[in-house]
C-alpha cells in the first residue's frame, strides 16, 4: 500500500497540490466559517444546500443538482466512466437551533478556532467544496468518477435520511465511500455503531388536579415505567452498549392531570443482537405498563441506525491507515461510531470516516478546531479519494467487504 500511495504522490499535479495545501488552508477556513454561519439544524439545511448547490456550481464541476430530501450532489468526472466511483461526503445539519449565536471567535495565540458547527461540520462541507475545485484547478483527472454529496439528517432524529437517500440513487454507480468530519484527525471510523430510538407515549383522560383527582395523570404513570426502566435495563459493557431517556415531554399545565406524556430512549451497541434483545427488554417493561385501566401506552421506533463494519483488513481500511501515515500524522486504534457511514457499510459497499483536523467540544457552544493540523488533513483527504478512484473496482469486490 505504500508504494502505491508513493507512486501517486509524486505525479507532478497531485505532488503540486499537496505542496499547496501549506497555503491553501486560509481558502478552506474561510469556505468554513462562511458556511458555519449559515444556520442549518437538522430538517432546516436549506439554505446552506443552496449555498453549497451554487458554490459547486461556480467550480465547473458536472451534475450539479439537488434532490427530493435536500442532499446536494456533483461530479468530477473520471479517466474510466466504467470504473466504480468514489463517493465522498459531507453532512450539513448541525445540532444548533436556527436562532443561536453562531458567532466565532479566532484564538491566534492558540492556533485555534472556536464556533458552535464549525467542525461538526461546516469544515467537513468546505473541505468537500475546496477539493472538488482544486482538483479542476490543478488539471488532476481522476480515474473514476467521484461524486461529491452534500447530505442532510445526519444529526439526531434526522435519523440519516439524507446518506439513506443518497446511497439508493448511487449505490450502483460508487464502489467506495470516503465521509468527511471535519474533527477526529487520525481517527478512522470502520464500523458503524447500531442506534436505535424508542418514543414512549402515555395517553390518559386529562382533568383538573383538584376537580379530577381521581383520574390517572400520563406524567404519573411514564414516571413510574421510566423509574422501572431505569432500574431494569442494564446495557453489557462487553459487547459496549448504552441506555438513555434523553427527552420527557408532556402536560399542559401544572395544575392539570396531563392527558399525554412522552419519553425518548437512545439505545446503542457494537452489536446488533444486543441492541436488539435491549429493545426487547424494553418492551417487555413497556407491556407490564400497559394494563392501568383508564391509559393508553404506545411504543413508536422514531431512530434505526444500521450497525455493520469493514474488516481491519480491507485495502480501505489499510489505505487509509497507510496514507496517514504518509503525511505525518499517527494514526489511532480504528474507531466505531454513529455516522453517515453506518449506511453504505449496511448496504455492502466499504467506506469509512475520517476527520480532517483535531478540535473539541462538538455539540456544545465552546466548539473548536486546530488549525495548524489543516493541511496534514488534506493531504490525506486527497490522497485517500484519488488511490480509492485508482482502485475502486477491487476495492468494492474484495473478499472482507461488508
Amino acid at each position: 500500500m505504500r508504494h502505491l500511495i508513493r507512486e501517486l504522490a509524486t505525479q507532478y499535479p497531485i505532488a503540486r497540490l499537496l505542496n499547496a495545501w501549506a497555503t491553501l488552508t486560509e481558502e478552506l477556513l474561510h469556505e468554513a466559517l462562511t458556511i458555519q454561519a449559515i444556520p442549518a439544524p437538522t430538517f432546516e439545511e436549506l439554505a446552506r444546500a443552496e449555498y453549497v448547490r451554487s458554490r459547486m456550481s461556480g467550480l465547473g464541476v458536472q451534475d450539479v443538482e439537488q434532490d427530493e430530501v435536500g442532499n446536494v450532489y456533483a461530479r468530477t468526472p473520471g479517466i474510466d466512466p466504467a470504473r466504480p466511483a468514489v463517493l465522498v461526503s459531507a453532512h450539513l445539519d448541525t445540532i444548533f437551533p436556527a436562532d443561536s449565536d453562531l458567532t466565532t471567535f479566532h484564538a491566534k495565540e492558540e492556533e485555534r478556532i472556536y464556533g458552535p458547527g464549525l467542525g461538526d461540520n461546516s469544515l467537513g462541507v468546505a473541505a468537500l467544496i475546496t477539493l472538488a475545485g482544486q482538483l479542476r484547478q490543478q488539471g488532476i483527472d481522476p480515474a473514476a468518477d467521484i461524486w461529491w454529496v452534500a447530505t442532510v439528517c445526519e444529526e439526531g432524529l434526522g435519523d440519516l435520511q439524507g446518506m439513506r437517500r443518497a446511497f439508493q440513487r448511487l449505490r450502483e454507480r460508487c464502489g467506495v465511500a470516503v465521509i468527511l468530519e471535519g474533527i477526529g484527525l487520525g481517527r478512522i471510523y470502520n464500523a458503524g455503531l447500531g442506534v436505535r430510538r424508542l418514543r414512549i407515549t402515555v395517553k390518559g383522560p386529562g382533568g383538573h388536579s383538584w376537580l379530577h383527582a381521581e383520574r390517572p395523570s400520563a406524567i404519573h404513570h411514564l414516571l413510574r415505567l421510566g423509574s422501572a426502566l431505569v432500574d431494569e435495563i442494564r446495557p453489557p459493557a462487553n459487547p459496549r452498549s448504552s441506555f438513555n431517556i434523553g427527552l420527557i415531554e408532556g402536560g399542559t399545565s401544572i395544575n392539570t392531570r396531563a392527558p399525554e406524556a412522552s419519553l425518548s430512549i437512545d439505545l446503542r451497541s457494537v452489536s446488533a443482537a444486543t441492541l436488539a434483545a435491549l429493545e426487547s427488554q424494553i418492551n417487555e417493561t413497556v407491556g407490564r405498563f400497559s394494563r392501568t385501566p383508564g391509559l393508553d401506552i404506545s411504543s413508536q421506533v422514531i431512530g434505526d441506525r444500521p450497525s455493520a463494519a469493514l474488516s481491519p483488513a480491507h485495502p480501505l481500511v489499510q489505505a487509509s491507515q497507510a496514507v496517514l501515515e504518509y503525511v505525518g500524522y499517527p494514526t489511532s486504534a480504528l474507531e466505531t461510531g454513529s455516522t453517515d457511514a453506518n449506511i453504505p457499510l449496511a448496504g455492502g459497499m466499504p467506506a469509512v470516516c475520517i476527520g480532517l483536523t483535531t478540535g473539541g467540544n462538538a455539540h456544545s457552544t465552546g466548539e473548536f478546531i486546530d488549525t495548524v493540523p489543516l493541511t496534514a488533513g488534506m493531504r490525506q483527504l486527497t490522497l485517500l479519494t484519488l488511490l480509492a478512484a485508482e482502485h475502486s473496482a477491487e476495492w468494492r469486490q474484495w473478499e472482507g467487504s461488508p
